[in-house]
């Protein structure tokens, strides 16, 4: 494990991880105190870890944030993206990525105080991410999950998009543009990537492996729907059917997102969204501070 001294935003900074034979890249802040737990970030198809350090609103960063509240955020760059990229140009499917990542935090673990245990904290296909790695190879003490972006049924239309070009899945990813800051777009530039092909091409299998997994995943699960979400299916029916399939998690909330698009941490309600994750994490804490 290495790091560097490169400034990324207030006390994050770019770090690299070993695992399983790959370099994983990611940002790493931390509080001045040692920290209560790490939340280890993961994002969506197309972004990479700065996706969760502010965009064009730096009160919203989740890095920043995080160690403002005592939490260590450490938000990866997914195999297939960032230092990997070039060894993994086609990116890897569910299941490798979660050998890699799992892989990446043992690395972590031997470097840093991880606090009380770690919380992932992932966006769409990182969402995808976090629930395989929760059901198959959890790391040492997962304490819970909070998913934004991902749900378990496709809305209408959104498969066949799925393949599209880029122009076409636009609106989907981004919903309208009064839902971010002005900046965003112009901001964006610095973490948007290409999509491994091997993401794009096992993206239609989600809802049946999600059935699969989902009672497997055994720790406290929110999930949080944009009000403007249209990749996926967010109906009362829906979700009571998610909720159901999440049968072993100690509990489950799934809440909605007032004024935002899929892209939920660069929105204009992206501080709400990342507080009210946070909130959750601090419910799922074994210890609470205090006398």
């Amino acid at each position: 494990m290495t790091t560097a001294s490169l400034s990324v935003g207030p006390r994050v900074r770019r770090i690299t991880l070993n695992a399983a034979g790959h370099t994983l890249s990611a940002l790493l802040s931390a509080p001045d105190t040692p920290p209560r737990a790490t939340v280890v970030a993961l994002h969506g198809a197309g972004m990479s870890a700065g996706y969760f350090d502010g965009g064009a609103q730096p009160d919203a960063s989740l890095c920043a944030l995080g160690a403002h509240l005592g939490f260590q955020v450490l938000a990866v760059d997914r195999p297939g993206y960032g230092d990997s990229a070039a060894g993994l140009p086609e990116g890897l499917d569910l299941a490798g990525q979660a050998r890699v990542l799992r892989a990446a935090l043992d690395d972590f673990r031997v470097g840093y105080d991880t606090g009380v245990g770690t919380f992932l904290l992932a966006h769409s296909f990182g969402g995808k991410l976090a629930l395989t790695l929760a059901a198959e190879t959890p790391p040492p003490g997962l304490l819970g999950l909070d998913v934004s972006g991902c749900g378990h049924r496709y809305a209408p239309r959104s498969e066949e998009l799925l393949t599209s070009t880029d122009r076409a899945r636009w609106k989907h990813n981004w919903g309208r543009l009064a839902l971010y800051p002005p900046a965003t777009f112009r901001h964006s530039a610095d973490f948007v990537r290409p999509v491994p092909e091997r993401e794009l091409r096992a993206a239609s299998a989600w809802p049946d492996v999600f059935d699969a997994l989902a009672p497997r995943v055994r720790v406290p699960v929110r999930l949080t729907f944009a009000e403007h979400e249209l990749w996926w299916r967010h109906d009362a029916d829906a979700l009571d059917d998610l909720r159901a399939r999440l049968s072993s998690a100690p509990r489950v909330v799934v809440d909605r997102q007032p004024d935002a698009g899929h892209n939920i941490s660069l929105g204009r309600t992206a501080r709400a969204y990342h507080l009210r994750a946070l909130a959750f994490f601090e419910e799922c804490l074994p210890e609470r501070d205090g006398p």
